[in-house]
């Protein structure tokens, strides 16, 4: 097997791992996210020409983007990453690359490398949500990555919140357009928006759960409205899909307060007598998109 690498491609940094036959990290490089779309292609061709170095050969490339390429056109939808969007971008990296590649949604790879050896090893079913700057899903069954037959399986961010609350009402406005969606909730930046708006918070995401950790009253609100409405959302995918594994991925992931009280919440609104699936955080952290993306060359399709 070659070396594989992945890169993963977020709001805010692009990050690549080279891992080799046995799932180990022979180099890893972080980097901001340069914020055009020249500037980015730019990156990863230098990703690819230093693991190349490290590796001694051509490495596969994989990439996790947010949002995905339309399989009618090519063309790069659903990315708050907003240049990428009407953009050849896997076309585009082909050419500048000289090689093939494999491009999928972040949230697949994320769930793709959880699945394979994460928190969910072993499981058929698989669901990864990725809360950091958007929000994202992705499915794996039985050790695929399940796509759909438009390439939007599991993206539930542009979904509306469910079951709201009068006090969630009217919606917050989207980037994407619509109101009320999911990613303006329990995201990272919609987790700072909610505490803003209805405690007066105007405090990023780690702040206010530091503060929360400190015994701030209006922080430890906003927190405890923000799992609330996270284990809605995570009642709905069990309605939907029922996974065995709920793996959780991105900045707010990291906030260890979370899984306590996430389980209670998914029962209360899951329409089943009876819910025991587990709701985890990513084993890889911060790496596991990246080290899904490398594997893509290797997963069952």
């Amino acid at each position: 097997m070659i070396p594989a690498l992945g890169i993963d491609f977020g709001g805010t940094k692009i990050e690549a791992v080279l891992l080799g036959a046995d799932g180990e990290t022979l180099w890893q490089q972080r980097v901001p996210n340069p914020g055009t779309y020249d500037a980015a292609l730019a990156t990863i061709a230098g990703f690819v020409a230093a693991a190349d170095v490290v590796g001694g050969t051509a490495c596969s490339v994989g990439i996790g983007a947010p949002g995905s390429p339309s399989p009618h056109t090519g063309l790069m939808r659903n990315s708050n990453s907003l240049y990428l969007n009407g953009r050849s971008f896997g076309n585009d990296l082909i050419a500048v690359l000289n090689r093939p590649v494999k491009l999928v949604n972040d949230a697949n790879c994320l769930a793709l490398s959880e699945a394979t050896d994460g928190a969910a090893a072993g499981a058929r079913s698989v669901f990864a949500l990725v809360i950091g700057t958007g929000v994202g899903g992705g499915i794996i069954l039985s050790g695929a990555c399940l796509d759909g037959a438009h390439g939007i399986a599991g993206e539930i961010g542009h979904s509306p919140l469910p079951w709201p609350r009068s006090d969630e009402l009217p919606p917050p406005a989207c980037w994407c357009g619509r109101t009320g969606c999911i990613e303006s909730w329990v995201s990272g930046t919609g987790f700072a928006r909610a505490a803003k708006a209805e405690h007066s918070l105007s405090l990023k995401a780690p702040e206010i759960v530091a503060a929360a950790r400190a015994g701030d009253p209006a922080a430890r609100a906003a927190l405890d409205a923000y799992i609330d409405r996270l284990g809605r959302v995570l009642a709905m995918v069990a309605n939907l899909l029922d996974p065995e594994v709920v793996v959780l991925g991105g900045g707010m992931s990291n906030v260890a307060e979370i899984y306590a009280d996430l389980p209670a919440i998914v029962r209360r609104h899951a329409f089943s007598d009876l819910w025991e699936g587990r709701i985890v955080p990513a084993r890889w952290g911060d790496a596991s998109g990246m080290r899904g993306a490398a594997r893509l060359w290797t997963a069952e399709a």
